[in-house]
C-alpha cells in the first residue's frame, strides 16, 4: 500500500534549520517546565507512599472524602477522581507507607461512609517503602540511560562497520560511569554526565550515525518527560516502561531511513549527500507515516477505552508515537548533513 506517490520529492531537508528551531524551543520549554516543578512528579512507585482505590456506591465529593481520611490522620493525602464520572471512583495518595496494618481497609471503609454517607469499597492498597522507592528510580533511569548507549553503539556498528570501536565505546562509558558513581553524584547528574561523555566520544569517533540516532532519541524522551511535566502527571513504573517503548519505536524508524540513505550513497555516491538524503525520507515517508497512522489508532484507543489504569501509559505512548514519527524524518537524518557541513567548515 502506497500512501504518497513512490516519486514525491518533498524538500525536507531544506527546512532543516526549522525544524532544528523548533525543536530547540520545545527541549527549552520541557526543561523550563521541569526546572518550574522541581523535577519530575514522581508516583508512589519511586517517591513511596500509598496509593488507595475507593469506589462509592452513590456520587461522593473529594471535600467529604478528606474529612473521612482526616479522622484517620491521613491529612496530608491527596484525592484524585478515577475514570468516567459516574463510575464514583477516586485515587488517594499519601506519602506516608506504613498505613496497611490490620484492620486498616475497614477503618477507611468506615470512616470515608461516615463522612460521605455512601457505602465504600476498597479496590486495592498499594505501598512502596521510601528506600524500595530511591532503589526504583535509579535502576529505572540506568535502565533508560544503558538501553540508549547500547542501541547507539549498534547502530554504528551496522551502519558505520566500527564494532571494534563501539565495544571500546561501550567499554569507555561502563567505566565511566563505575568511575563517576563512586563520587556520590546524584543519578540524574550522573546520567546527563554519561550521556555527554557519550556524544564527545561519538564526534571524535566519528560515529555520525550513532550521534543522529542518539540525538533524535535524547530529544525525543526530553519532550515526552517535558509534556508529563508540563500537565502535572506522575511518574511511574509504567511510564518508564512508555518511554523505553518510546526509544524502541523511534530507532525502528530512524533505522530505516538510515539503512535506505546507506543504499542511496551507493547508488548515487557522485550527487551531493543533501540530495541523497532527502531522496532517502521521500522513499520511507509512506511507509513512516503508515506505520505511525495504524500506531497511533491503536494507542489512541487505549488511550479512550482502555481505562484509567492504562492512561497515563497509553498518553505517554501518543505524546512519543508523534515525537518520534517527527524525528526520525527531521531530526536523526538532517544531523548526518549538519555534521558534514560542521566537518567541511573545521
Amino acid at each position: 500500500m502506497q500512501f504518497i506517490k513512490p516519486d514525491v520529492n518533498i524538500d525536507i531537508i531544506g527546512k532543516r534549520k526549522i525544524a532544528f528551531c523548533a525543536s530547540c524551543v520545545l527541549i527549552l520549554i520541557s526543561i523550563l517546565s521541569l526546572l518550574f516543578h522541581g523535577g519530575p512528579k514522581y508516583g508512589v512507585d519511586f517517591a513511596g507512599g500509598t496509593v488507595i482505590q475507593v469506589k462509592f456506591a452513590s456520587s461522593a465529593n473529594i471535600p467529604d472524602i478528606k474529612k473521612g481520611l482526616t479522622t484517620l490522620s491521613l491529612e496530608s493525602a491527596s484525592v484524585q477522581s478515577f475514570g468516567e464520572a459516574g463510575d464514583n471512583e477516586f485515587l488517594i495518595r499519601t506519602e506516608q507507607s506504613e498505613i496497611t496494618e490490620q484492620g486498616f481497609s475497614k477503618k477507611l471503609q468506615a470512616a470515608l461512609k461516615t463522612a460521605t454517607g455512601s457505602d465504600t469499597e476498597i479496590r486495592r492498597v498499594e505501598m512502596v517503602g521510601p528506600q524500595v522507592g530511591k532503589d526504583l528510580r535509579e535502576k529505572a533511569l540506568f535502565a533508560m540511560f544503558y538501553a540508549l548507549l547500547f542501541i547507539t553503539i549498534y547502530i554504528s556498528g551496522r551502519f558505520e562497520l566500527k564494532w571494534v570501536i563501539s565495544g571500546v565505546v561501550a567499554a569507555a562509558l561502563m567505566g565511566a560511569v563505575y568511575l563517576f558513581s563512586m563520587l556520590n553524584l546524584s543519578i540524574p547528574f550522573l546520567i546527563i554526565t554519561a550521556l555527554i561523555v557519550s556524544l564527545v566520544l561519538f564526534w571524535f569517533l566519528e560515529l555520525k550515525y550513532a550521534m543522529g540516532a542518539i540525538v533524535a532519541l535524547i530529544h525525543d524522551v526530553t519532550i515526552t518527560v517535558g509534556v508529563f511535566s508540563i500537565f502535572d502527571k506522575e511518574f511511574s513504573l509504567p511510564i518508564i516502561a512508555a518511554l523505553l517503548t518510546i526509544i524502541g519505536y523511534s530507532l525502528n524508524d530512524t533505522i530505516i531511513v538510515f539503512d535506505r540513505i546507506r543504499e542511496n550513497l551507493r547508488k548515487y555516491s557522485k550527487k551531493p549527500l543533501e540530495i541523497t538524503i532527502n531522496r532517502s525520507i521521500n522513499e520511507t515517508l509512506s511507509r513512516t507515516i503508515l506505520t505511525s497512522l495504524t500506531t497511533l489508532v491503536v494507542v489512541a484507543a487505549l488511550f479512550v477505552l482502555g481505562g484509567g489504569i492504562i492512561h497515563d501509559f497509553a498518553f505517554a505512548l501518543l505524546v512519543g508515537i508523534l515525537v518520534g514519527t517527527y524525528s526520525s524524518v527531521y531530526v536523526a537524518s538532517p544531523i548526518l548533513l549538519a555534521w558534514q557541513e560542521f566537518g567541511k567548515k573545521r
